[in-house]
């Protein structure tokens, strides 16, 4: 009881603030919501939605079930799940945020993963793609192209890392029963207009996020939240522009990683804090998981736990790298 309590003042009062937000600062907000509908318009869209319709259609059209039969005898002593498992670890590579989850949960509803499997493969298959990191992060933001492949093969290695350990998780249980599921394949034509109606569909629906966390983060800005919190982790040893850098991406992967540009810290120190915001994806991305979690019956436990220890796995592997004289 006293938990619910706490749970319902947490959100009256995040209600009240941003209602607070929106009457005080509406021209800043605005000029905040345009950004968040330009950056779906000429990033999100563009790029996910062609992903989203390949990974429905890989489901529908049976190729994950063909893909698994071949990979099997490597994805089940290594990573403890079936060989359906091959094709959401591809596409999360491939496609990005959060096209390795919508994946997994498509292949979980569809009877190609048992429960456990589906939620050993979220701690560890939904992972950016290479667009973002070498394009966007690594020319973009460190104005390199090494930097971006640097930082794209320790974020890969460190998911496979990851996807080790969780072939662990559950596994004293009793194995549980995978459905046949060899037959199971749509037509074509049928497969095809399903899966460009839902591609479009979840678009959508993480565009939605990103639209609102593009006001939030704006909003905490202004209202003086981030600075605050900025000031308090430097008890850690952070400068307040490496603080604010985090806090945003802890919130907003590319928001975060775009303010990595105004850091005056050391080339690996600013590497290191990517390679941290890449691994845990932030906030607006889990929201977007969520989205296809929820409904499911899976527990979201292994997928946080996953992509924290991603984004830390993944700073450790860079600092390490730097400390080994890397560069």
């Amino acid at each position: 009881m006293l938990r619910a309590r706490a749970a319902d003042f947490v959100e009256i009062c995040g209600l009240l603030f941003i209602t607070a937000g929106l009457a005080v600062f509406p021209s800043e907000l605005i000029a905040a919501a345009k950004s968040g509908v330009e950056l779906c318009l000429t990033v999100m869209l563009p790029s996910l939605f062609p992903f989203f319709v390949l990974s429905n259609l890989t489901v529908r059209l049976g190729f994950a079930d063909k893909l698994g039969r071949v990979l099997a005898p490597v994805m089940r002593p290594v990573f403890n799940v079936s060989g359906a498992g091959a094709a959401a670890l591809a596409l999360g590579f491939v496609g990005g945020y959060p096209v390795g989850a919508k994946t997994v949960i498509s292949l979980y509803k569809s009877g190609r993963f048992t429960k456990t499997e589906a939620e050993r493969m979220l701690a560890y298959a939904n992972n950016s793609g290479p667009a973002f990191i070498l394009g966007v992060v690594g020319t973009g933001i460190f104005t390199e192209k090494g930097a971006g492949l640097a930082l794209y093969l320790v974020h890969a290695l460190s998911s496979l890392i990851i996807g080790i350990l969780f072939r662990f998780y559950k596994s004293g249980e009793a194995a549980e029963a995978v459905p046949d599921v060899s037959e199971r394949r749509e037509s074509a034509v049928r497969a095809f207009i399903g899966s460009v109606g839902d591609g479009l569909g979840q678009c959508l629906s993480i565009s939605a996020f990103v639209l609102f966390f593009a006001v939030f983060i704006r909003l905490l800005f202004l209202s003086g939240a981030v600075g605050a919190a900025a000031d308090l982790l430097g008890v850690f040893g952070l400068t307040r522009e490496s603080a604010e850098s985090l806090i945003t991406g802890a919130i907003e992967l590319t928001s975060g990683v775009w303010k990595i540009r105004d850091i005056g810290a050391d080339f690996s120190s600013r590497l290191a804090l990517a390679a941290f915001m890449l691994g845990w994806a932030g906030l607006s991305v889990h929201c977007q998981v969520l989205s296809f979690i929820e409904d499911s019956g899976l527990r979201k436990s292994t997928y946080f736990a996953g992509k924290l220890l991603h984004g830390v796995l993944s700073a450790a592997i860079i600092w390490l790298a730097n400390m080994l004289g890397a560069w």
